[in-house]
This record gives C-alpha cells, sequence and structure tokens, in this order.
C-alpha cells in the first residue's frame, strides 16, 4: 500500500487502549495518545501481562515488578493515570473466555467511544513473525468488544456493577500494515519519547545491534517515514476497523 493515509477520525472523547505487555504502545501509537490527552480526551489503559518473562537474565516476578513500573511512568508521560493490568501470564497468554471476560470488565469499566492496540496479525510489516502473545489479545479484543454490549454474555460482570456497554465505534490497530489512517503526531512525539525512555530498564535488555539505543533518532525516523504517506509530518498509521 503507497497511497496517502486518511486522517483518523477524532469526533470521539474516550479511549481503551489494549495491548499485551508493558511498553506495545511506547513504539509510536503513544505519541498519538499524549496528542489526544492534550486535547483533553480520557485515555485509559489495559495491560494484559506484566511482561514478566521478558528478560532471561532478570527472575519474572522481579522483571514484572520493574516493568510495571516503567509502564505506570510511560503512560504518566503522555498524560495517562488510568492503567489496569490483568495478570495474564506473559508469553503464554491464550485466546479463551477468561481473556475476553476481562477484556469485557474492562471494556464496560471504562466505557470507551472506541479501541485501541497494535498489530495482532502473523506477521510485522517486515514479514517477520508476530508472537502469539499479541494475536491472541488482538482477536480477543474484537470479541470482547461485542461482549460487552450483550447482557446474556458474562452476565456476572453487572453483580460487579459493570452494566453493558454498546458504544464502541471502532478499533484502531497501531502499525498494522493493512493501516490505510493517521494521526499527526507533531505535538505529542516529545513526549512519546519520553514515555519509551521511560522502559530504560527493558531496553537494556535487549540486544546490543537493537536499535533502541537512540530511543528519540528511532521514534522519530520511524513516524517522520510514515510521514511521508500523511502530508510529511510524523504520523502514526492505524487500521480501522469497525465493531
Amino acid at each position: 500500500m503507497t497511497q496517502p493515509y486518511e486522517p483518523m477520525p477524532a469526533d470521539w472523547q474516550r479511549v481503551l487502549c489494549v495491548v499485551a505487555h508493558p511498553d506495545d504502545l511506547e513504539y509510536g501509537p503513544a505519541c498519538a495518545i499524549a496528542r489526544w490527552t492534550a486535547e483533553g480526551k480520557f485515555v485509559a489503559y489495559a495491560v494484559v501481562s506484566r511482561g514478566e518473562a521478558g528478560i532471561a537474565t532478570m527472575k519474572p516476578a522481579d522483571t514484572g515488578e520493574m516493568r510495571s513500573a516503567e509502564q505506570l511512568r510511560a503512560a504518566a508521560a503522555v498524560g495517562v493515570h488510568d492503567v489496569d493490568f490483568l495478570d495474564h501470564p506473559d508469553g503464554t497468554i491464550e485466546y479463551g473466555l477468561p481473556l475476553r471476560r476481562d477484556l469485557a470488565r474492562s471494556i464496560r469499566k471504562y466505557r470507551p467511544d472506541i479501541l485501541v492496540t497494535i498489530n495482532f496479525y502473523e506477521r510485522w510489516r517486515s514479514g517477520d513473525w508476530n508472537t502469539a502473545d499479541h494475536r491472541n489479545v488482538g482477536v480477543a479484543l474484537l470479541d470482547a468488544a461485542n461482549d460487552a454490549g450483550n447482557p446474556w454474555v458474562f452476565p456476572e460482570l453487572a453483580d460487579e456493577g459493570l452494566e453493558p456497554w454498546s458504544g464502541v465505534r471502532f478499533l484502531a490497530v497501531g502499525g498494522s500494515p493493512e493501516s490505510g489512517h493517521a494521526v499527526d503526531v507533531t505535538d505529542g512525539l516529545a513526549a512519546g519519547i519520553e514515555a519509551l525512555a521511560a522502559h530504560a530498564g527493558y531496553l537494556a535488555s535487549l540486544p546490543p545491534d537493537n536499535p533502541m539505543g537512540d530511543v528519540a533518532g528511532y521514534l522519530t525516523t520511524k513516524l517522520t517515514r510514515f510521514g511521508e504517506r500523511f502530508g510529511h509530518v510524523p504520523a502514526m498509521p492505524f487500521e480501522i476497523i469497525g465493531i
């Protein structure tokens, strides 16, 4: 796909961002989130795991504690203060009713107009294989968006005081290979860089040849490249999937 991106719809006020791991949002989508919070939109995060299996040289309990704290700092950098960890096991997140129920619970809790996640297709833009965690969370999120509005699916959520919510209009998939829309992140880039840099402990564990040694350069280059299809401004692309 080489045609210009269309502007992502902006006529909404509340968004729930759902990802598998701490740091998933910080490789681009957080720059759009910084713009949205600056505009007065409400943004909440639901992070399915604590990323505890992400560092081979650290015990999972220590890694999960560190990465959770880093995610809270990253979220605050872009103006997000509602962050829930759903505590599914990192690396082995399964599609199924428990995950759908937890995601439906989050949707009923925050009552968003739209949802945001990251690419959950089999492959990344590079052609590399995507992880099972990302794939399973994305599909479960689409299903949970419908579950959240059905009073007869997970009726126990109503017993928790969470009434059905059918107000989700669409899912925006950040970095999808099928992206057709984008957000101008000129005003969110600096905060997005701060958010990614907040994951310092995790980034330090990556192989030395990874590009995260220069967080600012990595994000600026990536979003500038995307912007070649969006008026030559830094941009974050999204695929829009109707609910």
